[in-house]
């Protein structure tokens, strides 16, 4: 099985009670449906800080990152499979899926 980060962007924050009990309660059915194939739930992220050779921003990138977690997928076509139930393209996020190479 190969290890897939999946990266997470945009999505709404919940601002009422409700809303945050909806948002943990579809996170933790999708990550508890991953079963034995989640490696890392992962976190919510801050505004990223972008380092280049000439310049440091503070602006969060161009498409900042919401989050992140970290999956064991059989293909590229599996670890899709898995993001497509992610709660955060509900709320009109997306999930970039890249397979980690073992270094």
């Amino acid at each position: 099985m190969a290890k897939y980060l999946f990266v997470y962007h945009g999505g709404k924050t919940p601002t009422s009670e409700a809303e945050i009990k909806r948002v943990m309660e579809a996170w933790g059915q999708w990550m508890g449906g991953l079963g034995d194939a989640l490696i890392d739930g992962g976190n919510p992220v801050g505004k990223s800080i972008t380092v280049k050779a000439d310049a440091v921003t503070h602006d969060g990138g161009a498409n900042p990152v919401s989050g992140y977690s970290l999956i064991e997928a059989s293909s590229d076509e599996d670890a899709v499979a898995k993001a497509k139930g992610c709660p955060i393209l509900a709320d009109g996020g997306s999930v970039e899926v890249a397979e980690a190479h073992d270094m």
